[in-house]
């Protein structure tokens, strides 16, 4: 008992005081190579905490970059900050990991000490897990969780294996698996069935499907533990299957449809009998696949559904005290977005019982008003809707209003949190965003000159000019207007004003302060060909420049149209279609730019799993082309107005989709006819149950980007 006693006292101070934590070892092996954790002494000392807020501080020890700090999180973070600003190598989407075996790491003659002002530091958005997350691998999973913790992210939302505590309760319940079936979504619409606006839509799912998620979800929860993170799991919001009222004889409100077409889960009246038995089977459930956590997710009547009937007091009163019954001690993180939290919640659930996520404060913030009336709250960037790809950003206000909620809310402001509806676009703003917390807010003037370095490894005045002008144009919208939707993603028409029913084609920055942008960074291909950070940004840039002259380009087609000179309407729409074929060769020189990246990350999942067949891998890459297009069945696409609300412009999808698209378009006007929505739509569904994608030449990307820049501006 003594040895065991004296191991666990040495065990609390490798944590405490000691030497490098395995986990951190491993993370640093993983993102540089075998032996890169060997270069850099490491330490978590929980001393140093300053008056509660985490600290990383980073100089030398042995001849070695020494980083130390008073949590795993603040330390992960420190190792972060110093491959950014010291070693200058930036890891994002693009490139989740490098070779730094020859890397000479820089030991620094100074110590600097960083406080972080947040004590959440929150990421994802249901969303995010079908726009982004739906079709990753282990590996990948396995690659986003380091760069969460290089970024400093302590509370991430933890959904992946939902639908296996769901099964399971359903299970245990009397359900058939054919009325499972009915409820649990499908793999690349989870996210909304969690969110309460549908049900069964992209299944049914396989038992392989269950037994891949569950094993998934312990490796993704055991790892963000591990490196201090504590996962924000799925509560119990009073959400049941919409045929509850039959199947379990318990009293439920109907929620309707969402989008017109998609059936809602329903509402169990909390003052139903067998409510607090169903709320505890359900956190049972969970706590046998996920475990138990601090914090729980649950946002009942998201985007609309019903509440009359309800009392919405002793609604929220109920979902808090049974999330209370379980884990006691533990606190409700609610989004703030549309009507919710309703004002009920926020008389009702007591302060430091909510952690309220102002889910758009970049462009569409609720905090100024009362500052949730006393309870804690993040400020957020919804950065992207429908993980669309484009330039599209709020840079300034980013830079400015986290500084400004946290002096008018001093004790309300909790932290900061990134929301996206969609990943892996516009690294920029998320390196920024989580150095916030760690910076003072004048180290922001000179933020973008230190990222120039950090991203491309080297000094270039061209590369910070670049940035400069992209931050103060393209990335910073004036308005809280959604992501600006490129014309060439949209079902064509002449007059084009959205893409999506939520989106605006109208763009708000001078496109010419892009081109001068491509044109700095262009300034420097010779020295930076090859450099991945630098494709993947030269690629965009001239993607962007490229996109927005579409815009103006179909209103001058449409105006050759009208006045009926058909000489000049087929030369600019032959311009038109050109430059979607260039922008196809581009972005195909960038696997990350591709839709086979998408569609074979869906189909690989399958290699996962023993004894899948062809049979799935095609529902797998169906779910994945589904999402992209059409989205849902024929009356949720056009009056629930769902199709091209995730579009995106990728290699393959360029070509095969948007173009075809458009030269059938343009040749029915030739033809003077028309073709309705209805059979848009048929085109558009027959396409995400196809397997095929037309291949482009393998080219020098950087080439492929002069070119096209020089071609056309």
């Amino acid at each position: 008992m003594k040895k065991l006693f004296l191991l666990m006292l040495l065990a609390i101070a490798t944590v405490s005081y000691g030497r490098t934590p395995s986990q951190v070892s491993a993370l640093l092996d993983r993102i540089g190579g075998k032996g890169t954790s060997a270069r850099i002494e490491t330490r978590v000392s929980k001393s140093l905490a300053e008056n509660g807020q985490d600290v990383f501080e980073i100089s030398s020890k042995k001849g070695k970059p020494f980083i130390q700090a008073s949590s795993v999180s603040a330390l992960t973070t420190g190792i972060g900050w110093y491959l950014n600003h010291y070693a200058h190598i930036n890891l994002s989407w693009n490139r989740l990991t490098a070779d730094m075996s020859k890397v000479a790491f820089p030991v620094p003659t100074e110590k600097e000490r960083r406080i972080c002002s947040a004590d959440y530091r929150y990421y994802l958005n249901y969303c995010t897990y079908s726009y982004s997350m739906a079709f990753w691998t282990k590996e990948r999973w396995e690659q986003e969780i380091d760069w969460m913790a290089l970024h400093g992210i302590n509370i991430p939302l933890a959904l992946v294996g939902t639908d296996v505590v769901w099964k399971n309760v359903l299970t245990e319940i009397g359900y058939s698996r054919e009325d499972i079936d009915k409820f649990v979504a499908g793999p690349g619409f989870q996210a909304w069935w969690l969110m309460s606006n549908l049900e069964g839509w992209g299944g049914p799912n396989p038992d392989w499907w269950y037994e891949r998620q569950e094993n998934l979800c312990k490796f993704i929860l055991e790892r963000m533990r591990s490196l201090g993170m504590e996962p924000v799991l799925p509560g119990f919001g009073g959400v049941v299957p919409s045929n509850a009222p039959e199947k379990m004889g318990v009293n439920a409100v109907n929620q309707g449809y969402w989008c017109s077409g998609f059936r809602r889960p329903s509402f169990l009246l909390p003052t139903d009998e067998r409510y607090a038995e169903i709320a505890q089977l359900y956190y049972k459930h969970l706590e046998k696949v996920m475990g138990k956590s601090k914090y729980y997710s649950m946002d009942p009547f998201h985007e609309g559904g019903r509440t009359d009937g309800i009392n919405l007091k002793e609604a929220f009163t109920t979902i808090y005290s049974e999330m209370q019954k379980h884990s006691p001690g533990s606190t409700w993180v609610i989004q703030s977005w549309d009507r919710n939290p309703r004002k009920e919640a926020l008389d009702t659930i007591p302060k430091g019982g909510f952690i309220v996520l102002d889910l758009y404060s970049d462009g569409l913030s609720k905090w100024e008003e009362k500052g949730y009336e006393g309870h804690d709250f993040l400020w957020c960037m919804l950065h992207n809707f429908g993980g669309k790809t484009g330039m599209h950003g709020r840079f300034e206000p980013l830079l400015e209003n986290y500084y400004n909620a946290l002096e008018k809310y001093p004790n309300g402001v909790k932290g900061i949190g990134a929301t996206p509806e969609g990943l892996e676009t516009c690294p920029i703003l998320y390196d920024l965003l989580f150095e916030l917390p760690w910076m003072k807010r004048e180290e922001g003037k000179g933020w973008i000159k230190r990222y120039a370095e950090a991203r491309y490894g080297v000094k270039s005045e061209a590369m910070e000019t670049g940035l400069e002008i992209l931050a103060r144009s393209v990335l910073n919208c004036p308005n809280p207007s959604q992501d600006v939707e490129a014309v060439i993603c949209a079902r064509p028409a002449l007059d084009v004003r959205r893409v999506s029913g939520w989106g605006t084609c109208q763009i708000y920055h001078d496109i010419r302060k892009v081109r001068a942008a491509a044109a700095e960074m262009l300034k420097e291909k010779d020295r930076l060909s090859g450099d991945p950070n630098y494709e993947h940004d030269i690629a965009d840039v001239v993607r962007q420049t490229l996109t927005d002259s579409t815009y103006y380009l179909l209103k001058d087609i449409a105006a050759s149209y009208n006045k009926k000179d058909m000489v000049a309407f087929k030369q600019q729409y032959t311009v038109f279609l050109g430059v979607l074929k260039d922008l196809n060769r581009l972005l195909s020189q960038i696997y990350f730019f591709t839709l086979e990246r998408w569609v074979s990350s869906a189909r690989n999942i399958c290699n996962e799993v023993p004894g899948t067949t062809e049979a799935d891998r095609d529902w797998m890459e169906w779910n994945a082309r589904t999402l992209i297009s059409v989205w849902g069945p024929e009356v949720c696409a056009e009056r629930g107005r769902l199709h091209d609300y995730s579009s995106r412009q990728w290699g393959g999808l360029l070509n095969d989709f948007q173009l075809a698209r458009w030269e059938m378009f343009f040749k029915a006007l030739e033809e003077g006819k028309t073709i309705t929505s209805q059979e848009w739509f048929q085109w558009e569904e027959k396409w995400s149950h196809g397997k095929t994608i037309t291949k482009v030449p393998a080219e020098d990307p950087v080439a492929v980007a002069e070119e096209l820049y020089n071609k056309y501006f």
